[in-house]
């Protein structure tokens, strides 16, 4: 059992950075892969990052590519999701989830946060 808790989330203007960061308990964290996803208003949850278990692996949506960097501490059982030339289209709710595996398929994770609200003003 993993307990998911996102933190970070806030307003802030085009061009700016935002850190999130989501707590895990449970002592099976290290054995996940880590994701984070978005959901904004009106449309449907999408993929934004993943994180294999060792850290080896990355995966990243292209709308996020270049500009997001997934990364994960194991000692302090957190993953995090730097946020960086922050656009208004990336406004939404953001959610961390663990899976078996790094996927991009949100139906292959079984664990999920309660999100953490990122509004990017224009």
């Amino acid at each position: 059992q993993v307990q998911l808790v996102e933190s970070g989330g806030g307003l802030v203007q085009a061009g700016g950075s935002l850190r999130l960061s989501c707590a895990a308990s449970g002592r099976t964290f290290t054995t996940y892969a880590m994701g984070w996803f978005r959901q904004a208003p009106g449309k449907e949850r999408e993929f934004v990052a993943a994180i294999s278990w060792s850290a080896d692996s990355t995966y990243y949506a292209d709308s996020v590519k270049a500009r997001f960097t997934i990364s994960r501490d194991n000692a302090k059982n957190t993953v995090y999701l730097q946020m960086n030339s922050l656009k208004p289209e990336d406004t939404a709710v953001y959610y961390c989830a663990a899976a078996p595996g790094a996927t991009m398929s949100e139906y292959e994770y079984d664990y999920w946060g309660q999100g953490t609200q990122v509004t990017v003003s224009s």
